[in-house]
């Protein structure tokens, strides 16, 4: 199922943030301008993509165990097993998952994201995020927003230059929400390897992908009026729940998950 504006056609002259980070991670669904991309950045960005993977596995599952069972995911990007669902449905079988992406090479794999527990469900929506209200007008078709739900922005807000004020979109989407929620959001940086940022900013902007990476300063906003579960605004190779996290590596995303008061 879609919703927002006609499906484009897939344009393979251009870079897409979503097929960068599908190559970044070792995926196959991909094209040459996109390669190229990846190919130019930093080896440390491919290590980075994985870590941040690893933490929406982590935080998933911790918020599926909490006894969430409503995930609304903007950004999505092309399918890498295990997606959430199949972590959040894994723990709770009746949970209930929307998608939500503006690249249409994620709707040729809607239908993978479309397998569902027989007791739960999932949908995916074509559209962006910069149009929050044609977004949650379709979720609530799907989702109950009398019960807490899980928003997930994971690697998504930092392709949004400040004059689309990201904070804006973020607040509308939370405030959406009722108490009991949670927003899961990681965010691009270089506050731990200052030394690469023009480079990766470069080689974005040179395949017309505008990247704005943000320090821990300017992450925080992002959280404002609701409550960061511990470990807080981390690194996303510190954010663990269950036993203390492994020897810390370098990374290039902050990440944190805040409950809706």
């Amino acid at each position: 199922m879609t919703a927002g504006v006609p499906v484009p056609r897939i344009d393979t002259s251009k870079p897409h943030p979503a097929r960068v980070y599908d190559w970044l991670l070792g995926g196959k669904d991909n094209y040459p301008v996109d390669q190229q991309v990846g190919e130019t950045l930093p080896e440390e960005s491919r290590r980075s993509a994985a870590r941040n993977r690893e933490f929406m596995h982590r935080a998933s599952a911790w918020l599926a165990r909490q006894g969430v069972d409503q995930f609304l995911d903007i950004g999505t990007g092309i399918p890498t097993e295990p997606n959430l669902h199949q972590i959040a449905q894994a723990i709770s079988p009746s949970a209930q998952v929307v998608y939500v992406d503006n690249d249409p090479i994620v709707l040729r794999h809607a239908e993978a994201l479309l397998i569902s527990t027989p007791e739960g469900a999932t949908d995916y929506i074509h559209a962006d995020v910069r149009k929050p209200a044609e977004i949650l007008e379709h979720a609530r078709q799907r989702l109950d927003f009398t019960r807490p739900i899980a928003l997930s922005l994971i690697a998504l807000m930092h392709f949004l230059p400040d004059s689309e004020d990201p904070y804006r979109l973020t607040r509308t989407l939370v405030d959406a929400l009722p108490p009991g929620s949670y927003l899961v959001l990681s965010h691009g940086t270089a506050d731990q390897h200052p030394e690469l940022k023009d480079r990766v900013e470069d080689t974005y902007k040179k395949g017309a992908i505008p990247l704005r990476m943000r320090t821990r300063a300017e992450v925080e906003p992002f959280f404002e009026g609701l409550e960061l579960i511990d470990p807080g605004l981390v690194f996303a190779t510190e954010w663990y729940q269950e036993g203390p996290a492994p020897e810390q590596e370098r990374c290039g995303f902050y990440v944190g998950v805040a409950r809706v008061p």
